[in-house]
Order: C-alpha cells, then structure tokens, then sequence
C-alpha cells in the first residue's frame, strides 16, 4: 500500500507546466511539513516536500493554492530517476496528489476561503456535477 497524508504550508506558489505528449496540466510545489516533535532547547523543524498534481487537482492547486498557505495533501509517493545531458544520473522523491485540501482557517479578504469553506477540495477522479436551483435533493 501507498499512501500519504501531509499537512503543511506551501513554500512557493504552485507552478503548471503542459505535457508535451498529450498537453496535460501538471503543478509542482513544495509543502514544509513540521515535525511533531521538538527537542528541548531547539526550534522546530520541518521537512521540505515536493509535490505534483496532476489534471483536475493540479488545476485546482494552481488556481487556489498560494505561498504560505496551510494545506492537506492526500497523495502517493513516486520515485524517479534520469539522466541529465553530462550523463550525471538524477533520482527524485515526490508525493502524487491525488486529493488536495484547503487546511488554513477562513480568513477575510481570501480569495481561497471565499470560494469554499476550510474543507474545501477537489479529489482526482471525483465525479464532476452541478444542481441549480430548482433540482429536487435527496437529502
């Protein structure tokens, strides 16, 4: 099984690139995760994670998700590795997103907490709908 679940603030604004293949939506970004514990006499510290989104989600984190922003990820991890032009070898950690989560209280003036409510997501695969108005509900 591989599953992740982090919490933490956004170190840069989520940046989107195109595949070159079939033109798909990617954003990158890099959450700083606390450690939950603290030794005495030091400060906290915190890991630095990479993270992609892909499609939808990646959609979503880069038109919602800013620098210093305290979010949830819901992902993979995936690991990578390439050869650059020296022929140097590159290998790469990073979380998959697959569900993306607003975690920072709603603050006046936010353009992310005025769009949905702390909650707020987008899931990778979740089935897209809309009701007006006039649409009977269930519950």
């Amino acid at each position: 099984m591989n599953k992740v679940i982090l919490m933490g603030r956004l170190t840069r604004d989520p940046e989107v690139r195109y595949t070159q293949t079939n033109n798909t939506l990617v954003a990158s970004f890099s959450l700083a995760v606390n450690r939950r514990f603290v030794r005495q006499g030091e400060e906290r510290q915190a890991d630095f994670i990479n993270v992609v989104a892909w499609s939808k989600t990646g959609e979503f984190c880069s038109k919602y998700f800013k620098k210093g922003q305290q979010v949830g990820i819901i992902g993979r991890i995936q690991t990578r590795t390439w050869d650059d032009d020296q022929g140097q070898k590159h290998y790469i950690t990073e979380v998959v997103a697959e569900e993306a989560y607003f975690a920072d209280s709603k603050r006046e003036g936010d353009a992310a907490g005025s769009f949905e409510n702390t909650f707020g997501s987008v899931a990778s695969g979740s089935p897209e709908f809309e009701i007006s108005s006039n649409d009977d509900l269930p519950f």
